[in-house]
């Protein structure tokens, strides 16, 4: 970002305070962490439950704030002190709104492509992706972790420059017309739709209606110049497909499909899965769980927007993924995609999808003092993503015994007895030597797994996470694998920290 406090004020309705004293000097950074703000930044008071920003204002003053954004009066000390360091503050009717009304005027001036990634599933992992994949030829913003909100998105675009060829965008949502409001100022030009599962549907009711709520990123895109990436493996594919209009569309819909099959039941015959589309073939798994597969892509190599009409030649690249899971393998093909769209070649594709390493949190493999190896899936959980960790964990060559520490899932509403019952019946069916359910939530994930034909000696109900260290302790061995998985609420990265020092 690079606004001056006339401008800032401008776009966001705000009244001067005080005044700056260098009114052309511009800002270059957005903050509404004190901690974190550094020189030149603008600083933004919000008020939450617990803490309320405008306590901290003079904080951020002294760390170099160029301006601050405030909703409600500043005692006089803090407003003598911005006079004193020349910051400005900024009245604004709603710091929040303001933040958005920062992005929507930045936006403006943006050059490059934007490209929203939203889905159920693997949304964090794929924008990752298709940030790496970009960044092997050209300039890249991307979400910073998981900050894909209503604050997050447009941090996002405030760090871009005008300049940067690529924003990418993660868009998360928990209810119908989230989307939609994110991308009325984002507007981006692409968007990538990752899959329909079944996280939200507390709020939403539906797989269906969690499909009309992805769609609205596609809605959203640019007729003449937008381009919809949608899983052609995913059972609601079609439905997000019919929803977007994209029949309608003169713009192209790519196809991307990890599932190892594309093609093998004609299904990339006709339709909107024919041309352009990235798929993966001869998909394995090393003995780290890390995917192996060819890269296929058909579509591309004559220039974008494809010929949407007629036959085209098939490119294949070997890949090998240094994230694990093979549920990756879709998230690596939607990556791809983007950046086959972008003009990359297929061989840098490759390059950059295998040198992409996981955030912590999500997959990641540590090494603990007592000689065995702790899977750190904690930061987040869904019943696909639940899935898809111990299928995961359960491909991983253990020298030892492999246990998943399971904790409660979040957001499943009246759906939760059934989402935790069917994690239960997949953990049953997978070569789990112990299966240890911290919460609530989480004992009917041990119940549903004792009555698909788990034996019960090794299931363990824990009630609290000290229970889940008392079991651990005594049972844990040098060899053995331990996954930790659970939806944030529940905190089970105690447990990871724990097992590891």
């Amino acid at each position: 970002m690079r606004l001056n406090e006339k401008q800032i004020a401008a776009c966001t309705g705000g009244q001067f305070a005080v005044e700056p004293a260098d009114a052309r000097a511009l800002a270059t950074g957005l903050s509404w962490d004190s901690r974190e703000v550094k020189p030149g930044d603008v600083y933004v008071a919000l008020s939450g439950e617990r803490v309320d920003g405008h306590d901290f204002v003079a904080a951020a003053l002294r760390a170099g704030a160029a301006c601050a954004l405030v909703m409600q009066p500043l005692p006089a000390e803090v407003l003598a002190l911005a006079r004193e360091l020349g910051a400005g503050v900024i009245e604004v009717p709603d710091t929040a709104h303001a933040v958005t009304d920062l992005a929507r005027e930045w936006r403006g001036r943006l050059k490059g492509r934007v490209i929203g990634v939203t889905g159920s599933t693997g949304k964090t992992t794929t924008k990752n992706l298709v940030r790496d994949v970009l960044a092997a030829a050209h300039t890249v913003v991307a979400t910073e972790g998981n900050q894909n909100n209503e604050l997050g998105v447009p941090k996002t675009l405030l760090s871009a420059e005008p300049e940067t060829e690529a924003v990418v965008v993660e868009m998360g949502m928990r209810g119908a017309g989230q989307i939609a409001q994110l991308c009325s100022f984002a507007r981006p030009h692409w968007g990538v739709v990752t899959n329909v599962g079944e996280s939200h549907i507390e709020l939403l009711g539906s797989r269906e209606n969690i499909a009309r709520a992805k769609a609205e990123l596609l809605l959203s895109l640019p007729v003449a110049s937008g381009a919809a990436f949608l899983n052609g493996a995913d059972d609601l594919a079609d439905f997000v497909y019919e929803c977007s209009d994209l029949t309608k569309w003169p713009a192209p819909t790519v196809c991307f499909d990890g599932s190892g099959r594309y093609g093998a039941d004609g299904r990339d015959a006709s339709g909107w899965r024919f041309r352009p589309a990235v798929w993966a073939e001869d998909v394995s798994l090393d003995d780290q769980g890390r995917p192996r597969f060819t890269l296929c892509a058909r579509g591309f190599s004559e220039g974008w927007p494809p010929d949407m009409v007629g036959d085209a030649p098939t490119e294949r690249h070997e890949c090998a993924l240094g994230l694990r899971g093979a549920h990756n393998v879709a998230n690596a093909c939607a990556a791809a995609a983007v950046g086959l769209a972008f003009g990359m070649d297929i061989a840098i594709v490759a390059r950059a999808l295998e040198e992409s390493l996981p955030e912590a949190g999500r997959q990641e493999v540590l090494r603990a003092r007592g000689g065995f190896t702790v899977v750190n899936d904690a930061y987040n959980a869904n019943p696909d993503s639940m899935r898809a960790a111990l299928t995961t964990f359960c491909a991983l060559e253990v020298p030892g015994r492999r246990i998943a520490v399971l904790g409660d899932m979040g957001e499943l509403g009246d759906f939760a007895a059934a989402c935790h019952a069917g994690v239960g019946e997949h953990a049953a069916a997978l070569p789990l030597d112990r299966l240890v359910c911290v919460g609530e939530l989480a004992q009917i994930i041990a119940d549903a797994a004792e009555r698909a034909g788990m034996d019960a000696g090794r299931i363990v109900r824990a009630g609290s996470i000290s229970d889940v260290f008392g079991d651990l302790d005594v049972c844990v061995e040098p060899g053995d694998a331990v996954l930790v998985k659970a939806s944030r609420f529940m905190g089970l990265e105690r447990v990871v920290e724990g097992l590891v020092n």
